[in-house]
This record gives structure tokens, sequence and C-alpha cells, in this order.
């Protein structure tokens, strides 16, 4: 690619909670995300590109393929990201090949159209929240069914489970579900990289300065674990036993491909909920 010529002109990102951009922003303001950063910096070397976001919180991977592979396919996107299946790590009858097979799907399907498909692995949720810690054979199960998928397809994996600093608590909000705006930023620079954006590099790798603050540790860390799971935890479980989810009632905040500019996506694109 010349520093003239658009290597993508119509970005597609599939997904669920984190690509629709929980954690950075809110419901108010507006949420911005890391696939809405990744268009800013698409956007100075892909002059003219368009940027849709079809995620919606709260959907399993079998959702995201049902409801957004269609309407991703009908934009015709030259690049699509599809980032999807922490929901379905969390559920008591988690499948690693299952999800896999839906994530392989939506790759094949894109990259058969002519996208180039990005996508990436999941840290380890265990050292975000010890209580995750059962979690982290899943995870590690489905990263490496990840891989394996993308590579069959020519996908592009940012791998966001391989570097310690995605743990960071700073790079996450404090539900620990989601990234905060700072994980945010991290996730769209490690995108960046593996699509070879040009002026991308490995610095979203680098560990964060030393904490200001002492982490809690014994019955501070106790305690803290405690008001996390009142808070967070307890509001989600009540939700998965009513057979409720988050997203409920809500579409896509950015269905359409909009016009995005060095300075960020176009804002005034939100679907009602």
């Amino acid at each position: 690619m010349t520093g003239t010529d658009p290597r993508f002109l119509r970005y597609v990102a599939l997904g669920d909670s984190q690509t629709e951009g929980m954690g950075d922003g809110d419901d108010t303001t507006g949420l911005r995300g890391w696939a809405d950063r990744l268009a800013e910096h698409l956007a100075p070397h892909n002059p003219g590109l368009r940027y849709a976001n079809l995620a919606v919180r709260g959907r399993l991977v079998g959702q995201v393929r049902a409801e957004q592979l269609g309407p991703a396919l009908a934009l015709n996107p030259d690049l699509a990201t599809v980032v999807a299946g922490v929901n379905d790590l969390l559920r008591p009858r988690f499948d690693a090949g299952e999800v896999a097979g839906h994530l392989e799907a939506m790759f094949a399907a894109l990259a058969a159209q002519g996208a180039q498909v990005a996508t990436l692995t999941f840290p380890d949720l265990a050292r975000i929240t010890p209580l995750a810690r059962p979690l982290a054979s899943r995870v590690t199960a489905l990263n490496d069914r990840i891989r394996q998928a993308a590579r069959r397809h020519g996908v592009a994996v940012a791998e966001t489970g391989h570097h310690r600093v995605v743990t960071d608590p700073r790079l996450w909000s404090p539900d620990r579900l989601h990234a905060g705006p700072l994980g945010h930023q991290r996730i769209a620079a490690a995108v960046a990289h593996a699509l070879e954006v040009p002026g991308s590099d490995l610095s979203w790798t680098r560990p964060l300065p030393p904490a200001g603050t002492a982490v809690p540790t014994g019955r501070h860390a106790v305690t803290a674990e405690l008001r996390w799971a009142a808070t967070f935890l307890g509001p989600w479980l009540r939700r998965r036993m009513r057979g409720r989810s988050s997203g409920d009632g809500r579409t896509a905040k950015r269905p359409h491909l909009l016009p995005v500019s060095p300075t960020g996506p176009a804002r005034g694109a939100s679907a009602s909920t």
C-alpha cells in the first residue's frame, strides 16, 4: 500500500459488548470502544473510509452469527473484525469447539467475499478477577481454536492473550468484564498492528508505569472481591437466571456505513434501544 492508495474503504465490526464499546463512555454520552478507535487509526491512511458497527451487548457467538453476519455481508466490507465468545465462556455449558465453529463460519463467509478479517485472542480472566480462575482452561481452549481457524482463512490475529499488560486492572472498567478507555485504546492498537496499519507497532504490549496505589491483599482483597461480586456479579447472575440479557431490546449503534474522519467516526448514528 502506498501513502495515497487506500487499502480499506468499508470497515464493518461484528461482536458483543466489547466491540459495541461498553466501558468506554456510556449510553448517555455515547460509547466509543476499540472498534471506533481502530477506525480512527485507519482513517488517515484510507481516505474515504466508511465504518459500520453491528455489535450488540450480551450476544452469544451464535447470535452474532445469526443476527450480524448477513447484514455485514450485505455491506460488502473489505475489512471486518469478528470478536465474540466471552459471553459463551461464562455460561455453564461452554463448548470451545462449538463457539470456534461459529467464529470460523463468520471468518470463512467474510473472507470468501473478499474481506480482510481480523480477530483477537482473550486474556486469562483469572488475572483480572480471582473468581474467574475456573475459566482459565476454557480461555486457553478457545484461543487455540481461534488461532487454528484464523490460519485456515487468512485472518489477522491480535494476540492480546499473550501479553501480561492486558490484565493490568487499570485497563479494565470497574465491572472487570469490559475494558476501560485505556484498555479499548490498547485493543485498537493491537488490531491495527495485526493489520500492519502504517505507524502501528508493539508499543501496546508495554506495561504501564508502576501504580501509585497498593494492590489490596489479605482481608482487604477479600473485601474488594465481595464488593465486586455484590455490585456486578450478582446482577449478572440474576439476569441469567431470569433468561434475560443486557442486550434485550437493543440494536446496533451504527448499522450503516458512515464516513470516518481522522478525528473519529461520525457521531449521531446510534440506533434506538
